[in-house]
């Protein structure tokens, strides 16, 4: 089968850091916290009260007063980040309407809707649950409703595997393109699960940092005090699109995807495998798939959450992986700025890596204060660095051992 070359052609954001690509791309070279907090919610009783939440977004700047009550707040998220993406290409849509298809992966999807609907439903009844609560909450309806908004009539999916959703998503929009059956792909993840549910869940499980007290400091990726991730919320989408499509239209190209790679540990519904052994199948994977060998590999945007075994894994991951390579390996951990976006964070995380390539620049990882003796790469600690990177990858790992891996290349024409 010829394989068709996958480039990026736009992107668009809305995060903790920033409501577009430029702000959030000048939020991470900035070294600048988005977790502060909560203010959603009444949080008193919560042994957790920070997230890194987005703050003053109006939806009703992409949809009427009426669609923005009936929509969730994760849909609202991924429709604006969409909507800048597409327009960032510059791809006409209506003429190969058919060609250009959406993945949008969502971990969660609309529980805040669930939550309200469940309390309005045992305090005052089923006639008092509104009608559009099952479109308002399945995590697939943000990929819904960008297709009804940008008349994109390919294959419309969504993946959900926890944190690896949104980068299962790129991945699959990556095959279909590859592979020709489409010609674009609107792909990333949206997210907005700073509820009350979703958060006494995590603190039951104590997965989250408990650090109130100074909420910008909280997430800590790969430092030695880490107590745990910090939830975050928003939306990464991304324009891919096939090579050939794109030169013929003049579109400005950020970068190639060249590999993708996913795995599953087989081993706990919430840990990670000893060793990353997942987590290294996928990172093999991709860099197959890409025909790259690892000392071909500049830079690593790792998934990074700040909890103890996840960084202690991933590490050892890179470590099996790349061997004595690693340690030649610039790494950084987007979450220490923004929160773990969840179904969200592979998307900003891609976004990010993208703009690494385009630029020469790595942002740092905030929050690093003591080194841990069981993760000793470079992670750009509180300091970014400047560099001809060629190849990247991004790494993104979720509850119940899925693992999504992706290649990203800075573009050239050879």
């Amino acid at each position: 089968m010829n394989r068709k070359r996958v480039v990026i052609t736009g992107m668009g954001a809305i995060t903790p850091i920033g409501h577009s690509v430029s702000d959030y791309w000048h939020g991470l070279k900035a070294g600048q916290s988005g977790v502060s907090e909560v203010t959603c919610f009444d949080t008193t009783d919560f042994p957790t009260r920070i997230a890194g939440e987005v703050r003053g977004f109006d939806p009703e700047t992409i949809v009427d007063k009426k669609e923005a009550r009936r929509t969730s707040r994760f849909i609202l998220l991924a429709l604006k980040a969409s909507l800048e993406a597409v327009a960032d290409s510059g791809l006409d849509i209506a003429p190969i309407a058919e060609k250009v298809g959406i993945e949008i992966g969502s971990g969660i999807g609309g529980i805040e809707i669930l939550e309200q609907t469940a309390i309005a439903l045992a305090q005052k009844g089923p006639t008092r649950v509104s009608p559009f609560t099952v479109p308002m909450m399945i995590p697939d309806m943000a990929a819904g409703l960008v297709a009804i908004k940008t008349g994109a009539k390919g294959p419309n999916a969504c993946t959900v595997t926890a944190c690896a959703s949104a980068s299962n998503s790129m991945g699959n929009a990556y095959r279909l393109i590859q592979q020709g059956h489409v010609i674009a792909m609107i792909t990333g993840g949206a997210e907005a699960s700073i509820t009350p549910l979703a958060m006494a869940s995590f603190s039951a499980a104590r997965s989250l940092s408990e650090r109130n007290e100074t909420p910008a400091t909280a997430s800590r990726p790969f430092c030695k005090t880490r107590d745990g991730f910090v939830m975050g919320e928003g939306s990464g989408i991304l324009v891919f699109e096939e090579l050939e499509h794109a030169l013929a239209r003049g579109a400005t190209i950020y970068a190639e995807v060249v590999g993708f790679g996913a795995s599953g540990d087989a081993y706990h519904i919430t840990a990670p495998a000893p060793a990353g052994e997942g987590a290294q199948r996928a990172m093999l994977a991709a860099l197959q798939s890409a025909g790259i060998s690892p000392e071909d590999v500049d830079y690593i945007n790792a998934h990074g959450t700040g909890t103890e075994l996840n960084d202690r894994n991933e590490s050892e991951a890179i470590q099996a992986v790349f061997g004595e390579h690693a340690s030649q390996l610039f790494i950084n951990s987007t979450k220490s700025m923004t929160g773990h976006l969840l179904g969200a964070a592979g998307a900003i995380e891609a976004i990010a890596t993208v703009l690494s390539l385009k630029t020469g620049y790595m942002h740092p990882t905030i929050n690093y204060h003591e080194a841990d003796l069981h993760c000793t790469l470079n992670y750009l600690p509180n300091q970014g660095a400047e560099g001809n990177i060629r190849v990247a990858i991004s790494n993104s790992f979720g509850f119940g051992g899925h693992n999504a891996v992706l290649v990203l290349k800075q573009w050239e024409l050879g």
